[in-house]
Order: structure tokens, then sequence, then C-alpha cells
């Protein structure tokens, strides 16, 4: 590791570009492959809510790894953790529905297509309502000031339990449908795993260089919101892939499930190292999340949808958010 670090500082005024261009090519690799799985009959909920968030995820993890093992400043794990969650709710869903609409109905109307979308509605509905209650249970932790060592473990509690409730769900599913994981999932997750390594370092080598900047010329405060940017490009990536192919439901789940990477497990991990200070905005931008997380829960149950015009309203959300925090 300290090899591959040491071989890109050697790369002198190239080395951030080199990083950003190994951080999407990871990307790049992640998405790739997954598409392989979904060619090979991984449903979309699956990839939503299983294979996607970790993928697109892990750079959020890496950044809380690393900052926990750097001493870094808690505040900018939860800016990061909390700008990618409001952008894939607004920005992310949103502009995609605004390009390729959101169609409430599979066009294909067998008995068996109709009743697999009701399926993936009601997985998407309780995906929403983890997200919404996982931020809620941070908000309640952090109403005293702080997120104590304490406070971390319990996230973590909460993130492994709702992945054994996601292995048993597919696991079940499988079995009715007399369905399996196709023979090369090993070779995918591997692929996968090769591409989670390069976001590892890129992303590692990107904190400790920004750390590293003269803070007259940028303030350190800015690292939560400069790391959140580029976290959320595999999203972006993903959101536009699967939209563009009109695959909406794989665009939804895997935004609402990247919040159960971020919110327990981001922020479980740092907290269990050290304790994270929170603050008025912070609060503020976990009851936008729950609002946003109650938002798309309430068109999901009632129209199975979100309307265009309620898609341009939460791209505006996602500019007041902006506002607020650089404000």
């Amino acid at each position: 590791m300290e090899m591959i670090q040491e071989s890109i500082t050697s790369l002198g005024t190239y080395a951030p570009y080199a990083c950003l261009a190994l951080f999407l090519l990871a990307s790049l690799l992640v998405v790739w492959r997954l598409e392989v799985l979904s060619g090979a009959g991984v449903e979309g909920t699956v990839l939503g809510t299983i294979f996607m968030p970790y993928c697109s995820g892990m750079g959020n993890i890496v950044f809380a790894v690393v900052l926990a093992r750097k001493g870094g400043d808690g505040s900018d794990v939860l800016v990061n953790c909390l700008f990618n969650n409001v952008t894939n709710l607004t920005l992310l869903i949103g502009l995609p529905v605004l390009i390729w609409s959101m169609a409430s109905i599979p066009r294909k109307k067998n008995k068996a297509v109709i009743v697999e979308h009701k399926m993936g509605r009601l997985s998407l509905a309780l995906n929403l309502v983890a997200a919404l209650f996982f931020s809620l249970i941070v908000w309640l932790l952090a109403a005293d000031g702080t997120l104590a060592r304490f406070d971390g473990f319990v996230l973590l509690a909460l993130f492994v339990f709702w992945q054994c409730f996601h292995v048993y769900d597919v696991k079940k599913t499988n079995l009715l449908k007399k369905k399996s994981f196709p023979a090369t999932l090993p070779l995918e997750v591997a692929l996968l795993l090769v591409g989670a390594f390069g976001v590892f370092v890129s992303t590692d080598w990107l904190v400790q260089w920004f750390l590293s900047l003269d803070s007259a010329l940028v303030p350190a405060r800015v690292l939560g919101w400069a790391s959140g940017v580029l976290m959320v490009l595999p999203n972006a990536l993903l959101a536009f892939y699967y939209g563009a192919k009109d695959r909406m439901d794989v665009v939804y789940t895997s935004q609402s499930g990247d919040a159960h990477i971020c919110i327990p497990l981001c922020i479980g991990i740092f907290a269990a190292f050290r304790e994270i200070p929170t603050s008025a905005f912070l609060q503020q931008a976990l009851l936008i999340l729950m609002g946003l997380c109650a938002a798309h829960l309430l068109f999901v149950v009632m129209l199975g949808r979100l309307p265009r015009i309620f898609a341009a309203a939460f791209l505006a959300a996602f500019g007041y958010f902006l506002w607020a925090g650089l404000a």
C-alpha cells in the first residue's frame, strides 16, 4: 500500500489528476460488472439493495476509515454522508426523472411482470422507511451535541441487523422463485473488489493531499463538501446509466439504498473510534433528509412513481441545501 502511495506521489503535480482518473475508472469498472450481473439474471431490486450501495458507497466508507485512522474531524464525515444522501434523493433521482420520466406500471402487462413490479415497489418502500428510521436514530443520538463511541456501536449494530435482513430476504425470494445467483458470482465479486481497492487507494491519497494543502487557501472545513462531491460521482454514473436504459427501479433503489451505507455504517465507524461533535446545521440537514425520505415514500406508496413536477421541486430542495450549508 505504501509503495502505491509513493508511486502516486512521484507523479508530482499530476498526482491529484491521476487519483481522480483512478477513482473514476474504478467506479466505471463497478458499473460495468453490475450491468453484467443484471444481464445474468440478478434482479434490479437485489442489485439496488445489496450490490450497488456497497459499490457506490465504498468511497464514503473509505473516507470515514481514513479520517478515523488519521485523527480527522468527525464533522467532515457527517457533512460527507449527509451531502451524499441529500444529493442522491434530490439531484440523482430528480434529474433522471425529468429527463426520462418514470413509468408507474410496467410496459409488459402480463401477470408475472406486474407482480414483480409490485414486489419491487414494496422493496423500495421498505428501503425508504429504513433510511428514514436510520436518519431519525442519528438525529436523536446527536441531540445532546455529540455522537459518542457508544452511539457509534449502536449505529453499527443497526447496520448489521439490516444487512442480515436483506440477505434473508434475497435468499427467501430465490428459494420461492427457484432461482440462484449466477455461477460467475465469485468472479464478479472479485472484480468489484478490484474496483473497490482502486477507490480506496485514490480516496486515501486524495484525503492526505487535501489535508496537506495550505489552510489559508483551502479551509479545512471544505473537506467534507469537496469529498461529498467526489463520492457522489459513482452514484451519478449509476443513476444516469440506468436511467438511460429505462431502469428507474434500479436508479431509485440504488440511490435510496446508499443511505443505509452512509448513515449507519460510515458515521458509526468514525464514532466508534472518536467522538463526533454536531451542530445546528447538521441537525437541520438530518431533518431535510428525513423529509425527503418521507416524500419519496408517499409517492412510491400512493402513485408508484415520482411525478416530474415534484422531481423539479427536489432539485430546488438540493439548491437550498447547498445554499444553507455553504452559507
